[in-house]
């Protein structure tokens, strides 16, 4: 028992120990960086780089561009995701099989392959260097995982469920509105974390589709603290402890659906 404590403690510590060295860089006057050497504290300590950050620095709008594309692609996609998965566990319909198939081969492609592609696509139709245009790409490459991770919740839920609910009068939309979808909230809750975390830390298709500051998201924002003669480690790491917390606040609000979604069908019987 001891034993398994103890490993679980080390597991917990190499886990946290990269948040932990980014709030001590963070707190680190430039001037020690490279002159105190490797401690584990710093003998002083600032918050200048949290003041420069959130006063001087454009992180502010690189946060809320990342809260509008992150909770809109989880939102947009958590209901996708809720509409095919029904589909795909209730009904059968012809091409269902080429359909799912498809959708899976989307998921075995290395992004890389696909930036050519789709910002040829994307340059035409206005959609670079906007929001609008990183939430459409974000919800094309989220939703088909998505919609094979709620079919497993539907799967999970009784059809006799709903077949009592329209022998009662309700129809299937009825149906599905009042019965089945309070019992998919977890599922829904753990799509919609799955997405939120995607979104918000994307970095590849943010760099390709944003060229102006005003619209950058914050993983591309935090390449605006490397200049070329120089890295601003310090106001870098103040800026990623802040981007923290949006992402924690978001799990600590879903976090009872989070846990019910990624434990349902654990145990059976």
């Amino acid at each position: 028992m001891v034993g398994h404590y103890g490993a679980l403690a080390l597991y917990v510590l190499f886990a946290l120990f990269p948040l932990y060295w980014l709030l001590k860089i963070s707190v680190t006057p430039n001037s020690l960086l490279y002159t105190e050497g490797i401690t584990m504290w710093p003998s002083v300590t600032t918050w200048e780089n949290y003041r420069f950050v959130l006063l001087q620095s454009d992180f502010p709008a690189f946060f809320k561009n990342s809260v509008i594309v992150s909770l809109g692609t989880a939102a947009i996609v958590t209901v996708l995701a809720a509409a095919t998965g029904y589909a795909f566990s209730r009904f059968q319909f012809t091409g269902k099989t080429l359909v799912m198939f498809v959708l899976l081969l989307t998921q075995m492609f290395p992004l890389v392959m696909l930036i050519a592609p789709i910002f040829r696509l994307m340059v035409p139709l206005g959609l670079t260097d906007n929001l609008t245009g990183l939430i459409v790409v974000y919800v094309a490459f989220n939703t088909p995982f998505a919609a094979f991770l709620m079919q497993s919740f539907f799967d999970g839920i009784p059809r006799e469920l709903e077949e009592a609910a329209m022998i009662d009068g309700c129809t299937r939309l009825t149906a599905l509105r009042r019965v089945i979808l309070p019992l998919t909230l977890p599922g829904m809750g753990a799509t919609l974390g799955f997405v939120f975390t995607a979104a918000w830390s994307e970095l590849l298709f943010a760099l390709m589709l944003i060229n102006s500051t005003d619209a950058m998201t914050f993983p591309v924002g935090l390449l605006t603290f490397v200049s070329k003669f120089s890295v601003d480690f310090g106001q870098m790491m103040a800026a990623g402890v802040l981007a923290l917390v949006p992402a924690c606040l978001f799990f600590a609000f879903i976090q009872r659906y989070l846990i019910q979604g990624l434990t349902a069908g654990a145990v059976k019987g």
